[in-house]
């Protein structure tokens, strides 16, 4: 399932036509909360979720504020009604083994918080072609003629056509999992790490009057982190939109590549599908998503010229003798242990993501790991 997009700040920008962006302050109460709606439903045998959040008034910290207690259900065009449970405070899930999208299925959200019901209309769940590939391509980013140093980056692409001409507005979203080793002989040696993607990646095809994408820059990584020392992989999903939600996308990312971060960002000024039944007058923030899903892997596993040594701060004492009995494991850890030595000593670093991979990922290797 495609993670939720997080809208929960408050950012009141109007993006121009003419590229210019100025502060726009909308005719509504700056000290009043509104309600936030992220979530979709897809054809895959997963679980679906929907996030209800109130967003902080102007002025306040963009903190979320989970909506609990509320009841949640999805309808059909027939009628079937399948009630989510919430799971987490503000967070309501179905249960995949009785609901699962249909691509051509119309779906409606129907929520009830106290006295208020708010709903969408039906949304029509398209299909969506397959990513045809994801690669990736080495890129120069730092060269000097003088010492012929060179330092490599790694962008990745992806290709995707629909030959029914179906399917005009594309999004994706990925998921990176990378292997992380501490470069010492310690317990907690490897570690894999898995972060979800917080871009709006969007491309519209009907201008060009065919359904092809094709070499779309989903990721640039560059030497600033260890993503790519190991082994890499990445997860893209694609989905397939209708016009109004490529647009409401389009305007989401004008607004979080002229100011941020999507995560710092509640756009007021962007209609939504989301509706207050009892009073229409109510702004509601947010989206409700109804798509299939594609979805392809790339693994990296390969040379970078130029990568720093990550690791070169780590070791900040050496000890002889008998090492001090208090602190071990909470202020020093040992990273290279030659107690068995004539004369013993022992390597030991003040920063445990030095000595401890859990500091930063999990021990429990991906199910995919090994499938290429």
């Amino acid at each position: 399932m495609m993670r939720s997009q997080n809208i929960t700040g408050i950012i009141l920008f109007l993006v121009l036509a003419a590229g210019c962006t100025t502060q726009f302050f909308p005719d509504y109460d700056q000290n009043q909360e509104q309600l936030v709606v992220e979530g979709m439903i897809t054809d895959q045998n997963e679980v679906n979720r929907i996030k209800l959040s109130k967003s902080s008034p102007v002025g306040q910290p963009l903190v979320r504020k989970p909506v609990k207690g509320a009841t949640v259900s999805i309808i059909n065009e027939d009628g079937i009604v399948t009630p989510l449970k919430e799971t987490l405070p503000g967070i309501y899930s179905t249960d995949s083994t009785k609901f699962r999208g249909q691509v051509g299925g119309k779906y409606s959200l129907n929520i009830r918080i106290l006295n208020a019901t708010y709903s969408t209309d039906f949304i029509e769940m398209k299909p969506v072609p397959p990513i045809t590939s994801v690669y990736y391509e080495k890129v120069l980013i730092k060269y000097s003629p003088d010492s012929l140093y060179r330092d490599e980056g790694c962008k990745i692409y992806l290709d995707t056509y629909d030959p029914s001409g179906k399917c005009l507005f594309f999004k994706w979203d990925f998921t990176e999992t990378y292997e992380y080793q501490v470069p010492y002989d310690v317990r907690n040696k490897i570690c894999w790490v898995t972060e979800n993607s917080d871009m709006v990646l969007i491309k519209n095809t009907s201008i060009y009057n065919r359904a092809r994408v094709t070499k779309y820059p989903i990721l640039f990584i560059t030497d600033e982190t260890d993503k790519l020392k190991e082994r890499y992989s990445i997860l893209v999903k694609q989905y397939s939109l209708n016009e109004a939600e490529y647009e409401f996308w389009e305007k989401v990312q004008n607004i979080s590549q002229n100011i941020g971060s999507l995560y710092d960002i509640t756009p007021v000024a962007i209609p939504s599908n989301i509706r207050n039944d009892n009073n229409p007058e109510e702004s509601v923030l947010g989206y409700f998503s109804v798509s299939a899903v594609a979805k392809k892997r790339l693994f990296i596993e390969d040379q970078f010229l130029g990568w720093p040594n990550f690791y070169s701060y780590c070791a900040t004492d050496t000890v002889y003798g008998n090492l001090p009995p208090e602190g071990l494991n909470i202020n020093y850890w040992i990273i290279e242990d030659y107690g068995d030595e004539t004369l013993p000593f022992w390597v030991v670093t003040t920063y445990r993501e030095c000595a401890d991979c859990t500091t930063k990922g999990t021990r429990v290797r991906p199910s995919f790991w090994n499938e290429h």
